[in-house]
């Protein structure tokens, strides 16, 4: 009998931004992912991506390619039970999908003011 190993979703993001790479490490201490930045990126990798990749994180698995606010949808529920009920509790919400990439943006927007609220 041959059993399948999947890979771990890569978690691609922009690791010049101390942000971007808080986030990517925080994700990665609380689930199963593979962290490759931007600067790491192999061709095959980088051609899976959206032409405009470095505007935002994306993860990547076997079968998809999730980018920006669908990207992090995805992330949060493969981390423990907290973010999973929240992204649960978001999904319920009316009218999610349409404010979720908005919201993305408002936040991916401001990653320098939210950076100074981490700790590196």
């Amino acid at each position: 009998m041959v059993v399948a190993v999947r890979a771990p979703p890569r978690l691609v993001y922009d690791d010049d931004c101390g942000f971007c790479t808080w986030c990517a490490q925080y994700a990665d201490s609380r689930g199963v992912f593979e962290l490759v930045g931007f600067s790491e990126l192999s061709p095959d990798q980088r051609a899976r991506l959206p032409e405009d990749y470095e505007s935002c994180v994306h993860l990547l698995t076997d079968d998809a390619v999730h980018s920006c606010g669908r990207a992090v949808e995805e992330i949060g529920a493969r981390l423990g039970p907290p973010e999973r009920t929240l992204v649960k509790l978001f999904r319920m919400l009316p009218g999610y999908e349409r404010i979720r990439e908005p919201a993305y943006r408002a936040a991916a927007d401001r990653r320098v003011l939210w950076g100074r609220f981490v700790r590196r």
